[in-house]
């Protein structure tokens, strides 16, 4: 229908990109979808390296997270 709708008290508006994962969803205004995009992509990084440390800190076998 190409309107505002309101989801969960979230305003989705057309042209947001929806993003979801495990742990949650999210609605980007398109207009900031490549900065949140390029700042996501680095912390999914830093987390993966951060988790990868850990594991090997504590003797653990890498897994899919890394």
């Amino acid at each position: 229908m190409d309107i505002p709708v309101a989801l969960g008290g979230v305003a989705i508006r057309p042209g947001d990109v929806i993003v979801a994962d495990g742990d949650g969803v999210i609605a980007v205004p398109r207009c900031a979808a490549e900065e949140v995009a390029v700042y996501a992509s680095r912390e999914l990084r830093s987390d993966k390296e951060n988790r990868r440390a850990k594991y090997m800190a504590l003797g653990w076998e890498p897994d899919h997270t890394m």
